[in-house]
């Protein structure tokens, strides 16, 4: 009997932003699936605008793993987790032993498959920086939304997000914030 499912399941009890006053909640289901449409979207417009041979599909799937392993971890606030170096580099070992303790609850014939989504080959190393960006767009579109909410404590957090993210230097993601990003800003009667 495997528990890895059942164990993944368990993203939705995880709530992110645990300091600050979120006027809507977000677990880490939500923001994973939302990751995995961003790195797909980014993958994509890599591929359309850019020519590059991208794989759209491999990076959606790491991006809706990318943060099952703060299952065991918990989530770790951005202030705490990027504190010093000491913190940065423990807690990559750290999640990397969460990461073998997750394929290791799968069966031994699927384990390989799996661990290639928390450890991909070095020929997806720019998808994986392009799930990175899709991570930080996905904060900032949860900072964008509780602005519009009236919500005064995410604007320091979206400032930060947005320079982070022009300082990636990715093309792809300068595309999306041009194009796309703008959207988030207007209400439904604005989109329809």
């Amino acid at each position: 009997m495997s528990h890895f499912f059942a164990f993944i399941s368990r993203l939705k009890y995880i709530d992110r932003w645990a300091l600050m006053r979120n006027s809507t909640r977000e677990n880490l289901s939500e923001h994973s699936l939302e990751v995995a449409m961003l790195a797909h979207a980014l993958c994509i417009i890599g591929n359309k605008r850019f020519a590059k041979k991208l794989n759209a599909d491999r990076a959606a799937v790491i991006g809706m793993y990318h943060d099952t392993t703060e299952i065991i971890t918990g989530d770790m606030p951005t202030p705490i987790k990027y504190f010093n170096s000491d913190i940065i580099e423990a807690f990559k070992q750290i999640e990397a032993n969460a990461a073998f303790r997750l394929v290791r609850m799968l069966p031994g014939d699927l384990q390989s498959e799996y661990r290639e989504i928390y450890e991909p080959a070095a020929d997806m190393d720019y998808e994986k920086k392009l799930v990175k960006a899709a991570d930080k767009l996905s904060a900032l579109i949860k900072c964008k939304e509780e602005r519009k909410a009236g919500n005064g404590e995410f604007k320091k957090a979206e400032k930060a997000t947005e320079k982070y993210l022009r300082e990636m230097k990715l093309p792809e993601v300068e595309v999306f914030m041009e194009e796309f990003l703008p959207s988030y800003d207007k209400t439904l009667d604005e989109l329809a």
